[in-house]
C-alpha cells in the first residue's frame, strides 16, 4: 500500500469504531514501509477525510496530514517498530475493559481464541500516551505470543497484517471476552481449551475460509 492508500484506509475504517468504543476513545493506524496513517485525537471517527489523517514516521515525526495524530501514537509507533504488524486497533471495549479493571487475562474458552493467540495476555498499567506503556504491550504480548494484550485499566489492543483483520480480530476478543464474563457472572467456572486442543484448531485454520482458485 502506498502512503496515500493507508491514510484512505483510515477513513474508510474508522468510522467503525464508533460500535467498538465509546465517544472519540480508541484509535486505529495502518502501516506503509517506515511510516503509519493513524486516526486523528479527539475527534469524532467520521468526522476527517484523506488530507486530515496523520502520516507519522516509526520515529515519531508527524509527516503529513492537516490534524494532529493520536496521542497513543508511542504504542502504535513501538508496536510497529518490534512486531512489525500491518494495522492496530485500540479500544476501550466495554468488556475488555471490564478485565482490565480487573487486571486479569483472557483464557482460552473457545477456540476462536487462537485469531491472536491462545490467550491474551494482560499489560502492566502506565500513563497512555507513554513509551512506558508502549513497551509494556510489546512485552506483554511478546511473552503470551498473542497479537492481542488487555491493558491494565485502560482497553485493549490487537494488531494483525491488515486493518480489515485487526478489526474482525477486536471484534472477536471482545465476544470473547463478554462470554467469559457471563458465565463467570452465573457462577460458573469456564473450562479451558488445553494446548493440543488449540493446536488443532490451528491446523485446521490453516486451509479455512474459500480457495482464490
Amino acid at each position: 500500500m502506498t502512503n496515500e492508500a493507508i491514510r484512505d484506509a483510515v477513513v474508510e475504517h474508522a468510522p467503525e469504531l464508533a460500535a467498538l468504543t465509546p465517544g472519540r476513545t480508541g484509535n486505529l493506524s495502518v502501516r506503509d514501509g517506515d511510516a503509519f496513517a493513524i486516526t486523528p485525537t479527539g475527534v469524532p471517527y467520521d468526522s476527517f477525510d484523506t488530507p486530515d489523517v496523520p502520516l507519522v514516521s516509526l520515529d515519531g515525526e508527524h509527516l503529513d496530514g492537516a490534524m494532529d495524530p493520536s496521542s497513543e501514537v508511542p504504542m502504535h509507533r513501538h508496536i510497529y517498530r518490534f512486531d512489525e504488524p500491518g494495522a492496530i486497533v485500540h479500544t476501550h471495549s466495554p468488556y475488555a475493559t471490564t478485565l482490565a479493571t480487573l487486571h486479569e487475562e483472557l483464557p482460552p474458552i473457545h477456540y476462536m481464541i487462537v485469531a491472536v493467540g491462545k490467550r491474551v495476555p494482560v499489560t502492566e498499567y502506565a500513563p497512555y500516551g507513554t513509551e512506558a506503556l508502549a513497551k509494556n504491550a510489546v512485552d506483554a504480548m511478546r511473552e503470551a505470543q498473542s497479537t492481542a494484550t488487555i491493558i491494565e485499566n485502560h482497553g485493549l489492543v490487537v494488531t494483525g497484517p491488515d486493518l480489515p483483520t485487526a478489526i474482525e480480530n477486536t471484534v472477536h476478543v471482545e465476544s470473547l471476552c463478554e462470554l467469559y464474563l457471563r458465565a463467570k457472572a452465573i457462577g460458573g467456572t469456564p473450562h479451558e481449551l488445553t494446548d493440543d486442543q488449540l493446536d488443532v484448531v490451528l491446523q485446521k485454520f490453516e486451509s479455512y475460509g474459500q480457495s482464490d482458485d
